[in-house]
C-alpha cells in the first residue's frame, strides 16, 4: 500500500484531535500500521493543535518530515500557511475556508498595523503562500457547510469528508469509524457533515 503523511493543524477548541483520531481508526481499518502524535501546545487558549497520522505497511517514527506531507488538512487558512512547509512538492492543502484571527491580531490598531504590528493577511496572501508550497490546494467552505447543518462544531466532520474524496478508503470504512468515536446523539448530524463534505468536493471537480 501506498505510505500516507498527514498533518493535521488549526486552533484550540476545532476537533482537531477528534478528527485524526478517525483518520487513524480508518487506516487501521484499511490494513495499514498507523501511527499518530499530537502537540497541544496553547489549545485551550486558541493556539495551535497539530497532529501527524502516518500510514504505511510499517510506520517506525510518528513524526512527518518537513517537506514530507501527502495532505495538510488545516482547519484555518492562517494556521495552512503557518504548516505548508510540511508539504511534499506534490501535496496536498485541503483547507477549511475559515479565519480564527489571533488576539494579537484583533487587538491591533490600524496605526500599530501600519507600523508592522501584526495582521491578519488577507486571501491573496494566503492563496500565494500556500501555491508556494503545495502541489494543490482544495478550499472547502466547511465551517458554513457545518453551520447550515445546525452545528459549527462539526466542521472538522466536514472537512473529513471531503479528505474522503481524496483518499483510496472505503466510505463505511469511515461511517465506521465515525460512529465508533462521536457519541450516539451526535452521529446523525455527523453523518450528514460528513457526506455534506464529500459533496462540496465532487462539486469542485477535485
Amino acid at each position: 500500500m501506498k505510505p500516507l503523511d498527514f498533518v493535521l493543524v488549526g486552533v484550540g477548541g476545532q476537533g482537531i484531535l477528534l478528527a485524526s483520531d478517525v483518520l487513524c481508526q480508518v487506516g487501521l481499518a484499511a490494513g495499514y500500521d498507523v501511527k499518530k502524535t499530537d502537540v497541544h501546545g496553547m489549545a485551550q487558549r486558541g493556539g495551535s493543535v497539530v497532529s501527524h497520522v502516518r500510514l504505511a505497511d510499517r510506520v517506525f517514527s510518528p513524526m512527518v518530515a518537513i517537506g514530507g506531507a501527502d495532505f495538510l488538512l488545516a482547519f484555518e487558512k492562517l494556521e495552512a500557511c503557518r504548516w505548508a512547509s510540511y508539504l511534499r512538492p506534490e501535496g496536498t492543502a485541503l483547507v477549511n475556508d475559515e479565519s480564527i484571527p489571533t488576539l494579537a491580531a484583533l487587538s491591533a490598531s490600524p496605526r500599530r498595523r501600519a507600523q508592522g504590528g501584526p495582521a491578519y493577511p488577507d486571501d491573496e496572501a494566503i492563496a500565494k503562500a500556500l501555491a508556494a508550497s503545495a502541489g494543490r490546494v482544495v478550499m472547502v467552505e466547511a465551517g458554513a457547510i457545518a453551520s447550515r447543518l445546525g452545528n459549527p462544531r462539526v466542521t472538522n466532520v466536514v472537512l473529513l469528508g471531503a479528505l474522503s474524496r481524496l483518499l483510496p478508503m472505503q466510505e463505511d470504512e469511515w461511517h465506521s469509524a465515525l460512529e465508533a468515536r462521536v457519541p450516539a446523539r451526535y452521529r446523525d448530524v455527523n453523518l450528514r457533515a460528513f457526506q455534506a463534505g464529500r459533496e462540496a468536493v465532487d462539486q469542485r471537480s477535485v
